[in-house]
């Protein structure tokens, strides 16, 4: 693995690195001030047979995804229009417009004036992590419900603004985790509410691959030139560097603007996981460990030349979560070995298991003549984008939280900046809740 910061201080590393760590208690109370006195939005009230028009920002990738379903023929019942695309590059952007079938006018490659557009409702955030923080909170400041990619952002002060700012508003906020809407969790959660099972004690789970190219090495595209992309717009909040093909198209990889397995992945369990436990609680504390083992990235592609420059992030790791309650999360990652761990929630006298996609109730041997072993799978078991993308949109007519709203959203990404900065310093990290400090 390579750190750009191992020569990085302590104290210079908690200010300045893209970690997610929070900066100064005192900073964060006055911003959080400003925010409530300032802050003067009223979004349009959805009726249940309104249709919501909805905006896409970032259309390559999963923002694509995101689009394609939007406009299909799996939500054609669902009474919504895309009525705006935003992309820095033209190819892309002229691609979705295409799909989207919008005019000239409704293609933009500046957020900020999709955002001006008064009769959009929601916007659909599929940018680099980096750029999530930015665009989420003025999104919300423009009045816009907002269905964001996880992980929430790429630093903990910014969700934690998006999380005000939504509180201050009633924006609703939906973390693009699609667990959250497989009715195994939400039937897990109910199960593990009921108390039936004694103390709840602690869970596990992994998201593990195994990519012989080297993990998010996507497609390098020859139309992407420094003449077809405003290069420095990308870059954005994250530091500046000479055009880059290889950041642009594989940026998960790199700590300016991604996390790797800690941000892309984690989440996919960390949300409905922590949703299942009934989890209300920011976390204690976080180890992570984890190291690149496999070099991937040195390994000759179909043109016999390697598929890129050295990662950033580790291609093997391991976290340990801890809750003020006692209640821990164990999860492993690994994108070099897909054998991973199953889904489990353990409680005294019994244990959820979601592996393949069916929720088991397996009494510990000691309570099996209390509890019956059983199967309590609901007929609609899975999850799809098509699903969690649908439950946002009826949050919004009814004006109830999403399946994966900021509550759930910044207690997910406070364990993930604190992974990513107990990996990064190898140190435990702790959270002060009060100051929303981690502390390494």
């Amino acid at each position: 693995m390579t750190d750009d910061n191992s020569s990085v201080s302590r104290r210079d590393f908690i200010k300045t690195t893209a970690s997610g760590v929070v900066a100064a208690g005192a900073v964060i109370g006055a911003a959080r001030r400003v925010a409530a006195s300032t802050i003067r939005v009223t979004p349009r009230a959805i009726g249940a047979n309104d249709r919501i028009r909805v905006g896409v920002i970032g259309v390559k990738g999963m923002g694509g995804g995101h689009l394609r379903n939007l406009v299909g023929p799996d939500m054609t019942a669902d009474n919504v229009q895309v009525a705006a695309v935003c992309d820095i590059w033209e190819t892309v952007r002229l691609k979705a417009q295409k799909t989207a079938e919008l005019p000239d006018s409704a293609a933009v490659a500046d957020y900020r004036r999709l955002l001006d557009d008064k009769t959009i409702d929601a916007v659909v955030i599929a940018t680099p992590d980096h750029w999530h923080g930015r665009i989420g909170l003025d999104a919300i400041l423009a009045g816009k419900h907002i269905y964001i990619e996880k992980p929430f952002t790429r630093r903990l002060d910014e969700a934690f603004k998006i999380y005000d700012a939504a509180k201050d508003t009633g924006i609703k906020v939906q973390v693009g985790s699609h667990g959250c809407s497989d009715p195994k969790y939400l039937k897990a959660r109910e199960l593990v509410k009921s108390g039936q099972f004694g103390t709840l004690l602690w869970a596990q789970g992994s998201y593990c691959r195994n990519n012989p190219k080297g993990e998010w090495n996507y497609t390098i595209e020859p139309e992407l030139t420094p003449q077809t992309v405003d290069w420095n717009t990308w870059l954005g909040p994250a530091p500046k560097r000479e055009f880059s093909a290889e950041r642009f198209f594989r940026w998960r990889k790199y700590w300016d603007y991604g996390t790797g397995i800690i941000g892309d992945l984690w989440p996919h369990r960390l949300h409905p996981l922590m949703l299942a436990m009934n989890i209300t609680e920011f976390p204690k504390s976080v180890s992570c460990i984890g190291t690149d083992l496999c070099h991937t990235d040195s390994r000759p592609g179909p043109d016999g030349q390697p598929f890129g420059a050295p990662r950033d992030v580790p291609d093997t790791t391991m976290m340990f979560v801890e809750f003020p309650s006692g209640v821990s999360i164990v999860l492993a990652g690994s994108t070099v070995n897909e054998r991973g761990f199953e889904d489990v929630v353990r409680f005294a006298k019994a244990n959820l298991t979601m592996g393949g996609n069916r929720l088991m109730v397996v009494p510990e041997r000691p309570f099996s003549d209390e509890i019956d072993a059983r199967d309590e799978t609901p007929p609609d078991a899975g999850e799809t984008h098509v699903k969690h993308m649908r439950n946002f949109l009826d949050s919004l007519r009814k004006n109830v939280a999403p399946n994966c709203s900021e509550d759930l959203g910044i207690r997910v990404q406070t364990v993930v900046s604190m992974a990513e900065a107990a990996f990064r310093k190898q140190r435990l990290a702790r959270f002060d809740e009060r100051t929303r400090e981690i502390l390494v």
